[in-house]
Formats: structure tokens, sequence, C-alpha cells
């Protein structure tokens, strides 16, 4: 059973994952796992192979959604990312790193797009 702030993240998830659809975006994987970690959604998008990490948060009370995803997470990202295109023979494909933040605290929750949002933070 998820606690409250897995369902939270799930749910998030879902919000994003439509949200890009509507944008053009073809979700390509869920929750990419490694040892290392997990990217949220891997999609397609024009031209890339675009990494999205998703960010909600049920209030201001801790910052806002995209302010966690500080250097450190975005390192991780980067390794994870590295990971997928070894993995699927996809080392000279154009990818980047979208974020998607979920302002869950309103009604409807606000569903925000940050493109290229970071270069690969990898060394």
């Amino acid at each position: 059973m998820l606690n409250r702030h897995q369902r939270l993240g799930r749910q998030a998830e879902d919000l994003a994952a439509r949200h890009l659809k509507k944008l053009g975006y073809t979700i390509v994987e869920r929750n990419f796992k490694t040892a290392l970690g997990e990217i949220d959604l891997v999609a397609r998008h024009e031209n890339d192979l675009v990494f999205v990490e998703v960010k909600a948060r049920s209030s201001d009370r801790f910052g806002s959604p995209a302010e966690a995803v500080t250097f450190a997470k975005q390192r991780k990202l980067s390794m994870l990312a590295l990971e997928y295109l070894r993995r699927n023979g996809l080392e000279d494909v154009s990818a980047r790193f979208d974020v998607v933040t979920v302002d869950a605290g309103r009604r409807p929750p606000r569903v925000e797009v940050i493109a290229n949002a970071f270069d690969l933070a990898y060394g």
C-alpha cells in the first residue's frame, strides 16, 4: 500500500504524462530503475529523447517543486540517463532533461513543463 507521499508522486506522474501527451510528447517508458535510482518518465518530443523529472508539492512550505531539482539530483539523473542510453544503444541520440512541476495545493493542480531544464551534470 502506498503512503501519502507515494500517492502524491504517482498522481503527479500521471498528471505530468497526460500533460506532456497534450503537448505532443510520446511517453516511451515510466519509472526506469537502476540500482542508482529512477527516472520518472522517458519521452520523445520532436527530435529529442527527453528524460523527465516530475516534482510535486502540496504546499510551498518546503520550497517550490523546481527548487527540489538540486545539482546533486541533476548529477544523479545525468548518470541514470547515460545508463539508459547505453542499455538501449542510443548513445548518438539527441537528448535533453525536462522538469515537470505539479502544484498539488491548487484546485485543479497546476502543471508546468520546464523544457531543457538543465545540462548533463556528470563528471
